[in-house]
């Protein structure tokens, strides 16, 4: 069983692994691959606030923002939006 996070951020047991991960202090979601994910991995400083979605639109119903190194296209649509909202 995997725990991944719902559109309400809440911990759910699903048979599937998410197809995404984030962290919880920065509500940032990003491809389980991404560089700068796996150097904070590396360091140990990242590994107790991980999350895993089942897609990209549980994450952002979650409140999360794409990742500016794995995802720096959705980023910076992200970023206009709010930048346009402010």
């Amino acid at each position: 069983m995997y725990t991944l996070i719902d559109t309400n951020g809440k911990p759910y047991q699903s048979t599937r692994p998410g197809t995404l991960g984030g962290h919880r202090g920065g509500k940032i979601y990003g491809r389980l691959d991404c560089r700068a994910a796996l150097q904070a991995i590396a360091r140990g400083g990242y590994v107790k606030h991980r999350v895993f979605f089942k897609d990209e639109t549980t994450a952002i119903g979650a409140g999360y923002r794409p990742c500016a190194v794995c995802l720096p296209e959705k980023y910076a649509a992200w970023k206009k939006r709010r930048d346009c909202n402010a």
